[in-house]
């Protein structure tokens, strides 16, 4: 077999490796896919965690909310020592000890229902928390899916630049034979030589993308990626920009959680302005005497009713209702903006998807263009039609075409995700995920009422918080 033969021959060979390789990291049949990295997220997220504990401190503000509609029940022991003074006549009182042991009960009766409202107002907070939890739960799943496509472009452009490597490692050895013959010069070979550098240049950056990549699979997901599977099944896109903002807007859980934000201010509002009412408070006392120095021993109880009107509290009461109302109006604005926000966020999710199904369209086109251009013109080099420095320009951008459609088909995945998201749809419970749920409802229900340390919805929840501290 002739120099010429060889050189054809092993960069046929070289390029299908190249190509082959390309197909078989997109399209082989792996171990992990994109739901176990979302399984993987939702069940070791550090995030998801905090913010189910800020959700159970807010249920808590409900419970110390309605503590306050119960009567306050204190048992108090004093200890009262007399010492003995001179008097006027220059006589000497005796010194005494008294103890008083004494239970005292009191309970506001009256107040224009503020403490009702502020029962009210702290489950618009609780429901507003939840939704946030539901918004963290989206950023934990989305990060999962970005780090996963992610690993999954790092390992084929490192791939494609092995490959690429190898590719330009035989043009160089061909350039270098044909330069032994006198069928090139040497500045056919210094331009293999150059190109290789730079092949192995990128190879090394595309390394140590994947190395980042790695990492921020590992910190998303909680564990080190397996031999990962491009995603083929989608989720369905909404007909029309308009159909998917409509959804937004009344699913995701930034725009709910803004609403009851608002609900919670405005109740505050009306809280603020029935301070400015009367209030009526009762006490009970009931205590047990004990003199050692004398036999003055006995008991005593005490009713007592009282009611109380603000007449001036130094402004106090008016910035109060003043400063509720600017806090309600801030809520206000709050939810505009975010409503406007996850408006434009559909939208741009929406074009986003649209733009990247069509590159990988274009790319496709691109990858055949590129694929037969190459091939016709290393043909036409071992003719002597084609110099070695077109050979390598073709080859480039055969490369550059294949990683173009690379990029593209992730960027599909992600925008696909990125769209689900931004309609508030990205959660285990809508995507089916293998995962326990995590239900708010279990740990409210059992202490919205502000049980009893002795009850037996008290030792429920101790149980749920050591379970809670044990995970």
């Amino acid at each position: 077999m002739s120099r010429k033969s060889n050189f054809r021959w092993g960069r046929a060979a070289a390029l299908a490796v190249t190509i082959g390789s390309a197909v078989f990291a997109a399209s082989g049949a792996r171990a992990e896919n994109l739901a176990d990295a979302m399984i993987g997220a939702y069940n070791t997220s550090g995030l998801l965690e905090q913010n189910r504990a800020l959700l159970r401190a807010a249920d808590e503000d409900v419970a110390a909310a309605v503590a306050t509609l119960r009567p306050v029940l204190d048992f108090v022991l004093t200890d009262t020592l007399r010492e003995p003074r001179l008097w006027a006549g220059g006589v000497r009182s005796q010194s005494s000890s008294q103890v008083t042991a004494a239970l005292e009960a009191s309970w506001r009766l009256l107040d224009n229902g503020v403490r009702r409202l502020t029962v009210a107002a702290s489950k618009e907070i609780v429901l507003a928390t939840r939704q946030t939890l539901v918004s963290i739960e989206q950023r934990v799943l989305f990060r999962a899916v970005t780090a996963y496509m992610d690993v999954i472009l790092q390992t084929e452009n490192v791939s494609l630049r092995q490959n690429n490597v190898r590719v330009l490692g035989e043009e160089l050895r061909a350039a270098q034979d044909r330069f032994d013959v006198g069928e090139v010069t040497r500045t056919d070979v210094a331009l293999a030589e150059s190109r290789l550098a730079a092949a192995r240049s990128n190879l090394a950056s595309a390394q140590g993308l994947l190395v980042n990549a790695r990492a921020e699979y590992v910190n998303a997901v909680g564990r080190e990626p397996g031999q990962l599977v491009t995603p083929t099944n989608f989720p369905q896109r909404p007909a029309s920009v308009a159909a998917a903002q409509a959804i937004s807007v009344r699913y995701h859980p930034d725009i709910l959680s803004a609403q009851r934000q608002v609900a919670a201010q405005e109740i505050r509002v009306q809280s603020a302005t029935k301070a400015l009412g009367p209030t009526v408070d009762g006490s009970v006392s009931l205590g047990l005497l004990e003199d050692w120095d004398s036999s003055n021993d006995g008991y005593d109880a005490n009713v007592t009713l009282s009611l109380r009107q603000p007449i001036y509290r130094g402004g106090a009461l008016q910035s109060d209702i003043r400063a509720a109302m600017a806090d309600r109006d801030a809520a206000r604005g709050n939810l505009l903006s975010v409503q406007r926000d996850t408006v434009q966020g559909v939208a741009d999710a929406f074009v986003r998807l649209d733009v990247a199904r069509a590159n990988l369209t274009a790319t496709a086109e691109q990858v055949r263009a590129a694929r037969v251009a190459f091939d016709g013109i290393r043909e036409e080099a071992t003719l002597g039609a084609r110099t070695t420095l077109d050979v390598l320009t073709a080859e480039q951008e055969l490369l550059d075409a294949l990683t173009a459609q690379i990029s593209a088909r992730v960027e599909e995945v992600i925008a696909s995700y990125q769209l689900v998201s931004s309609q508030g749809l990205l959660t285990a419970e809508r995507l089916g995920l293998a995962v326990q749920i995590y239900d708010p409802t279990i740990y409210y229900n059992l202490a919205k009422e502000a049980p009893a340390r002795v009850s037996k919805q008290s030792k429920d929840l101790d149980r749920v918080l050591e379970a809670l501290g044990r995970r």
